[in-house]
């Protein structure tokens, strides 16, 4: 019976049983149709991969007219989805130092999210990362296989990212520069106790004032300028994509805008650059035809930036903190590193005479992927965005100036 007619009727190869002693298993129509890989094992191995059903009975065909010359064949197959588990099976540690609100979102956030594989929680209050990890461990059952638990630095070996997010809070009547202090040496005691441990790994420091401290991480760790990430603007420039997109009811994924500079009060929106699906944003109202939106007045700048720089004092006079929004950026950079395809991200970096800045950490449009930050996208600013940028740096270098580093 010719094999073609045989697969049709049977709707399936069959086991067939040459006079050789050639076996073939049972492999089912549908198999065929999306065989993604035939392994053919003689005197040497060859591989062939194949889609096609019809060039799939055509290699049989031609096996079997050479049987002779063809022993110990055996056929192998995986299918498009078996092929992408495996492909997608990349383990991920992550160890995340600090267990307080921001610290255990972000480790909450990546367990369900599926982010990483094993994640580890540090925190030098031992019982409070122990009960957060304990707290989040008990529901992974109805998430993406993970591991969570409390433990040392030394448990941060082989650590992919190290995220880190231990600091005091600003305490009321507390100047900038007294927080700045303390932080700066609660990092510098936690940076050769991490780095001993995890070396290669890619380093996000989260606590503020967060651009002070990687600046910091720079001087004092002896990474490469390439592991070490600070969040920088990113939760900024979130939290100004989600205003606009509340202003045009868009989704938030539509607006393309930044905020640069440092983490505080300095930021600012380089607005020349801002579009809404490819349209400059300030020309986007006039292009929306839908009898249910608008008329939109002009987007208002100053108020938005505004909106943008306040929000976080906002939230902190209503509950007390952040860290919603602050844990799902982060996670977001992770992913970018994780993933292995460059990402453009407004994270803090080392500038290195980048629009005339030098030797400062502060968020511009960054390349971001499993190498670390690998470089910048010096996307063109105007002569008064530039000012603004450097008026940013330089409110940074006075705080570094008068700190203990």
């Amino acid at each position: 019976m010719n094999l073609g007619n045989r697969c049709k009727q049977k709707q399936s190869i069959g086991r067939l049983a040459p006079s050789n002693g050639l076996v073939l298993g049972d492999v089912p129509r549908k198999v065929c149709e999306n065989l993604l890989q035939v392994s053919c094992y003689a005197s040497k191995n060859i591989y062939i991969h194949e889609y096609n059903y019809s060039v799939f009975i055509f290699l049989l065909a031609t096996i079997f007219c050479y049987n002779q010359q063809w022993k110990n064949l055996r056929i192998a197959y995986k299918t498009k989805e078996e092929y992408t588990r495996k492909v997608d099976s990349h383990m991920s540690k992550i160890t995340i130092i600090g267990s307080g609100s921001v610290g255990s979102t972000i480790a909450y956030t990546m367990a369900v999210c599926g982010i990483a594989s094993e994640i580890v929680m540090i925190d030098v209050n031992e019982a409070k990362s122990l009960g957060e990890a304990l707290d989040i461990r008990q529901g992974t059952p109805f998430c993406p296989p993970v591991s969570v638990y409390a433990g040392s630095y030394r448990d941060a070996k082989d650590s992919d990212i190290v995220v880190l997010t231990s600091g005091v809070a600003r305490k009321p009547g507390q100047s900038r520069l007294d927080l700045a202090q303390i932080n700066v040496n609660i990092t510098k005691t936690i940076i050769p106790e991490i780095t001993k441990y995890a070396p290669d790994a890619k380093y996000i420091i989260v606590s503020n004032p967060v651009d002070i401290l990687t600046y910091v991480f720079h001087k004092c760790s002896g990474l490469k300028e390439s592991q070490i990430i600070g969040s920088g603007t990113i939760l900024d420039t979130a939290r100004l994509r989600a205003r606009i997109s509340e202003y045009y009811s868009l989704n938030q994924q539509n607006v393309h805008a930044y905020v640069f500079g440092e983490h505080g009060d300095s930021s600012f929106v380089p607005w020349s650059v801002a579009n809404i699906s490819n349209i400059p944003i300030d020309d986007f109202q006039g292009f929306i035809n839908d009898g249910t939106k608008g008329p939109f007045p002009p987007l208002d700048h100053e108020q938005i930036e505004n909106y943008m720089r306040k929000s976080g004092g906002r939230i902190i006079e209503r509950k007390g903190a952040t860290f919603y929004a602050v844990a799902i950026s982060v996670c977001h950079i992770c992913k970018c590193i994780l993933s292995g395809i460059d990402t453009t991200l407004t994270v803090s970096s080392m500038m290195h005479g980048e629009y005339g800045i030098d030797d400062v950490c502060l968020s511009v449009l960054s390349i971001v992927g499993q190498d670390g930050v690998t470089g910048k996208v010096l996307i063109p600013l105007t002569p008064e965005e530039e000012v603004f940028l450097q008026k940013s740096a330089n409110c940074l270098k006075e705080i570094l100036s008068q700190l203990e580093i």
